[in-house]
């Protein structure tokens, strides 16, 4: 081989070899119609802690040619052109407590919260659900779907759920327009597979165990898709690293792996469910990035992972809530979706229902999750009573909204209408869209919807009130936003 051979051989491998380690990023892309600001009005609503606006719709107005941008102003910069993730859904957990608590309503009751959180025009549109595959803390007891000691699962039966749980998700699947994106988490295997004599305090699988637990989650999608509740995917383990007081179970970042390739990946799809996502970690933001490099960096494992799921509960007793690690996940393994899982305010006290830091620990979050990429996101129990359960361990924590089911009421607290400020104008399959800010007292994110909306969600986690202006190009419009405030720009 002569010298030109040679350097074109070395060429065409060295660019055959690159091509080979691009990383695919379809998960984390979108594609929509280009946008423009012609002939598009812009609709302000409004939430704000010191008036009675509750996505209240507070102006109307329109882009107009704008002049370069100063120093001196508060700007938001948006980017329809650029745009990343698609929204998989927002919403909340429907969990034992929730529908013991929906049970205790009146009729009436019960259809002003399913219209409250389903309804695309009179609610907050929520399109997605997480339940728990057997007991969690949140409910009146601890339960199995089978008899203990049954390592062969032949007494399986989704009996308990039918008196409550069941029906509350189907009404919430009616009431959403006959689709509602439902996945499921266990909080522990049966005590027996642990080797404990119950649920609670922590344990781990038993090795003996490992394909009877796996087989178990097939028989739960199984039984609810049989009861008319399609199951879009499950997560391995609610908090796999927290020894908790309720119903828990310890994987170490290697365990969780290996069950997922060894175990429930192989069964799953032996069982015919190959098509459900699975999704690791489901735990806090602090040890993500170990959890995803364990896992997605198998390349066994990571073929049964749809993505990695996250709670916030690690870091807000401090000051920084850890959204950096995010973005490293998103870069490390761009393939893989990000998802929250959970978050909800503990420490239910009935005084505070309105008490505000409740909603901003929410739209901060919000607004920072996805700006770092995440697809989906999950709040906790959509509803609890006036005690902030029921919960068989005492911990009682708060929700959007809560029932007094002594007096039939329900109370709509400021969490709700924060979530609302996305959840009822950003639609599933929407592209989340270029979003900056020049001030940091501002918190912004936007999306793309298919319909060619676009929605940008500004918050004021601050004391004073701020004039700013939203630039799309070299257009602009030009708003005020009150302390501690949320908005939501609808611009069609």
């Amino acid at each position: 081989m002569n010298k030109l051979s040679t350097l074109v051989f070395f060429i065409v491998c060295t660019f055959a070899c690159q091509q080979q380690k691009q990383p695919k990023v379809e998960a984390n892309t979108a594609t929509l119609p280009s946008f423009t600001t012609a002939g598009k009005q812009v609709t302000v609503y409004t939430t704000s802690s010191n008036s009675d606006l509750r996505l209240s719709k507070t102006q109307s107005t329109s882009f107009a040619p704008a002049e370069q941008p100063k120093e001196t102003e508060v700007s938001i910069f948006v980017n329809p052109s650029k745009t990343f993730q698609k929204l998989l859904g927002i919403g909340g957990a429907i969990t034992d407590a929730s529908a013991e608590t929906f049970a205790k309503l009146s009729d009436e009751k019960q259809q002003e919260l399913l219209t409250a959180y389903y309804d695309e025009k009179a609610g907050i549109g929520y399109s997605l659900a997480r339940t728990n595959i057997h007991s969690c803390d949140f409910g009146s007891g601890s339960y199995t779907y089978i008899e203990e000691g049954d390592k062969e699962l032949k007494t399986f039966d989704i009996a308990h759920d039918r008196e409550f749980k069941i029906p509350m998700i189907k009404r919430s699947i009616a009431a959403s327009g006959g689709e509602l994106l439902l996945y499921a988490s266990p909080w522990s295997p049966p005590a027996f597979m642990k080797g404990k004599e119950n649920m609670l305090r922590g344990g781990s699988l038993l090795p003996e165990f490992r394909d009877a637990w796996a087989t178990y989650y097939t028989k739960f999608i199984k039984a609810y898709e049989k009861e008319g509740m399609p199951i879009w995917g499950i997560t391995i383990q609610n908090e796999p690293m927290a020894t908790q007081s309720w119903e828990s179970c310890i994987y170490t970042a290697e365990e969780e792996r290996d069950f997922l390739k060894n175990h429930l990946g192989p069964i799953m799809e032996k069982e015919g469910l190959g098509d459900k996502k699975i999704v690791v970690w489901d735990h806090n933001r602090d040890l993500i990035a170990n959890r995803a490099n364990t896992i997605f960096g198998d390349p066994e494992a990571v073929k049964y992972a749809w993505g990695i799921g996250f709670h916030w509960y690690e870091t807000w007793t401090g000051a920084d809530p850890n959204f950096n690690n995010l973005d490293v996940v998103n870069e490390n393994f761009p393939t893989k979706n990000l998802l929250f899982t959970e978050g909800c305010n503990e420490r239910f006290d009935a005084a505070k229902y309105q008490y505000w830091p409740n909603a901003e620990r929410y739209g901060r979050s919000m607004i920072n999750d996805f700006n770092q990429g995440t697809v989906g996101w999950t709040d906790w129990n959509i509803l609890l009573d006036h005690t902030g359960g029921p919960n068989h361990v005492g911990n009682f924590c708060f929700a959007p909204i809560h029932a007094d089911t002594r007096t039939d009421e329900l109370v709509y607290t400021p969490t709700y209408y924060y979530i609302g400020h996305f959840s009822k104008f950003i639609k599933p399959n929407a592209a989340r869209v270029s979003t900056a800010s020049s001030r940091s007292q501002l918190l912004s994110t936007s999306f793309l919807n298919e319909d060619g909306s676009l929605a940008t969600v500004v918050m004021n986690p601050g004391d004073d009130s701020i004039t700013y202006k939203v630039f799309i190009d070299m257009e602009a419009v030009s708003l005020e936003i009150a302390g501690h405030s949320m908005q939501t720009l609808l611009i069609k």
